[in-house]
């Protein structure tokens, strides 16, 4: 019986090595930067994925909002990026915001709304039902100062009006 006890102890404490070897208090938050070339603040078909925008992961006490955790990323070729953090962060409300854009000509955040379209919030902790390391942030996007040609179209195929909001057909 002790034989027994002790193995299962011994198990145990193997599996919470190896689970920690494995990162298992280790997240990675990924997502995409785009520039939002109509100025509707969701992706189109004509968005273009910014490579070299810098992103932010900003975690913080929910009760009395002291952040907890800060780090600055940029996106890959592709307007990717990865965020490495480490620990659980259960009691704390985690987002990524938008920093700053590598084009002068896309480099607009709409704040108007308090970071509602400018930033994603996600979910770092295992005790959520979520097996994956791995949180998928929502795509951000950098407002385009003067739109394109074929926005219009855009809106049309969308069922938008004219100004990019929804139509009342």
């Amino acid at each position: 019986m002790a034989k027994s006890t002790i193995m299962v102890i011994a198990a145990l404490c193997l599996m919470s090595v190896v689970g920690s070897a494995y990162g298992y208090d280790k997240f990675f938050v990924e997502g995409k930067v785009y520039c939002d070339t109509c100025r509707i603040q969701f992706l189109s078909r004509v968005s273009e994925f910014l490579p070299g925008a810098t992103v932010r992961l900003e975690c913080k006490v929910a009760a009395n909002e002291t952040i907890t955790y800060v780090k600055d990323v940029m996106t890959d070729a592709a307007g990717k990026y990865s965020i490495e953090v480490e620990g659980d962060h259960e009691e704390e409300l985690c987002e990524v915001f938008l920093i700053d854009s590598p084009r002068q000509d896309c480099n607009e955040i709409k704040s108007e709304v308090a970071n509602l379209e400018t930033a994603s919030r996600v979910s770092l902790t295992h005790k959520n039902g979520i097996v994956s390391a791995v949180r998928e942030a929502n795509p951000l996007g950098f407002l385009k100062a003067v739109p394109l040609a074929e926005c219009p179209q855009i809106f049309k195929e969308l069922g938008l009006n004219a100004n990019g909001t929804a139509s009342d057909s």
